[in-house]
């Protein structure tokens, strides 16, 4: 196989490789030989099917593979011998295409850009911040009354009383449409919280102010996008009978109300709640401090980078925007969505800043242990309820799906051991402070 440079600039690099007719014939002849004593036909011993009746039945095939081969091999040989390392996969076109014909030197055209050699940055000196925030009294009792409201119970009122905005009201009805009673439309002794907007529209407020004994004729429309096609649109009366009203009340802070939640007594439940309350904040520290590392990364570093990358990221982003913007357009059918120049610096910076990052966790032999990227599968399959097993196998067979989930983790790995070569100083601030530095993100 002869190599001719085509091209080579900055990134971009070009080759002609050519395979002399000669060759690729003594190829074909070749891999016949080494097949030839395993060949059964029709009116001949295995392994005595003449040469010419082989090229004549198997010649095409084999010299299509015999062609792949040889670009493969040379191509191989190329990026072994010259150290490129492409961005993505060579986009490799035979000169001649379909004009091409047995006994013609085969010419294909390689093309690709290479990924850039990255700038060696000294982690030490980087600067940092963690943001540190106690669990206040104030912010564990708050937790802690939320966890009571959300256990509370309910008591029935004073004979007589109305029902009220998030009372508990017991009721059995039935309802119809046109006169007719309609599947699911009836129950009984149906506890129905006021002010939960759990039943359609309307339904509720109709029985605000209504008392034990009640016998309330609810109308109401369904919506015109209801889950029922049957139902959708169409006004429904509900026989509705009210058979008490009941009152919320707050759980008790004590002891009993820490066993509902798993601890052993009111004093753990609030070291557990401070344990978690400074987990999150721990996790929203690191989300700002992780933010800081990226934007000092980017400002102390510059190369070229790869036209193909940034454009594939750039349309990514569009992608991901157009949809966040249009929440309802679930489809792949809205045509090309062109990135503007703002996508294509976002592009720019990230594409620069995970060549950098992949560069800085190779040097440090950053890796993903099996354990960490079983546990980010099954934290992922649990997005699929009922339909785990499915999941596991599409992730098994799949290595963009396993490279895509291992993605995350060795960037966090990568920015944890970038950390722990930088000057970190440790800044105790507030939960309203930390908020405000976490709202700042999504403003960048």
């Amino acid at each position: 196989m002869q190599v001719k440079e085509t091209q080579n600039e900055g990134l971009k690099r070009g080759y002609q490789m050519t395979l002399p007719a000669a060759d690729l014939a003594a190829m074909v002849d070749q891999k016949l030989k080494e097949a030839q004593p395993e060949v059964e036909m029709k009116g001949f011993r295995k392994g005595k099917v003449p040469m010419a009746m082989l090229k004549k039945q198997f010649g095409p095939r084999v010299l299509g593979d015999a062609m792949q081969d040889s670009v493969d091999g040379a191509l191989r040989k190329h990026l072994d011998e010259s150290g490129d390392r492409p961005a993505v996969q060579p986009k490799v076109e035979m000169q001649d295409g379909e004009n091409w014909k047995e006994g013609d030197d085969v010419v294909v055209n390689v093309t690709y850009e290479v990924l850039p050699a990255i700038p060696e940055v000294d982690l030490s000196k980087l600067k940092l911040e963690r943001l540190v925030v106690k669990a206040e009294d104030a912010a564990v009792t708050e937790a802690l009354e939320n966890l009571a409201k959300n256990a509370k119970s309910y008591e029935d009122k004073k004979k007589g009383s109305k029902a009220a905005k998030d009372d508990q009201i017991v009721i059995d009805f039935k309802g119809s449409v046109d006169g007719e009673l309609f599947e699911g439309g009836s129950a009984e002794d149906y506890p129905l919280v006021l002010g939960s907007g759990s039943f359609i529209p309307g339904f509720e407020d109709q029985l605000t102010g209504a008392k034990a004994g009640d016998e309330v004729e609810v109308k109401v429309q369904f919506p015109a996008d209801y889950g029922h096609a049957a139902l959708a649109g169409k006004d429904a009366v509900f026989a509705t009978t009210v058979k008490a009203v009941k009152k919320p009340v707050d759980a008790k802070l004590d002891d009993e109300l820490a066993k509902r939640f798993g601890a052993e007594s009111l004093d753990k439940l609030k070291e557990n709640i401070a344990e978690r309350l400074e987990a999150e904040y721990k996790g929203a520290s690191r989300a700002v401090m992780k933010r800081a590392v990226l934007d000092q990364l980017d400002g102390q570093v510059n190369f070229d980078l790869p036209e193909v990358l940034v454009e594939a990221e750039a349309a990514q982003i569009a992608h991901q925007l157009y949809h966040e913007e249009h929440p309802d357009d679930h489809g792949h059918h809205h045509g090309e969505i062109e990135p503007t120049e703002e996508h294509k610096k976002l592009a720019e910076r990230r594409v620069r800043l995970g060549l950098l990052l992949a560069e800085i966790g190779q040097k440090a032999d950053v890796k993903v242990s099996d354990q960490e990227f079983t546990q980010a599968v099954m934290m992922q399959a649990r997005q699929y309820p009922g339909q785990e097993r499915a999941f596991f196998e599409f992730i098994q067979q799949n290595p963009q799906a396993q490279q895509q989930l291992r993605a995350p983790i060795f960037e966090d790995k990568v920015i944890d051991h970038i950390a722990e070569q930088a000057k970190v100083a440790d800044k105790t601030v507030s939960k309203e402070d930390l908020e405000k530095a976490v709202e700042a993100l999504d403003e960048l």
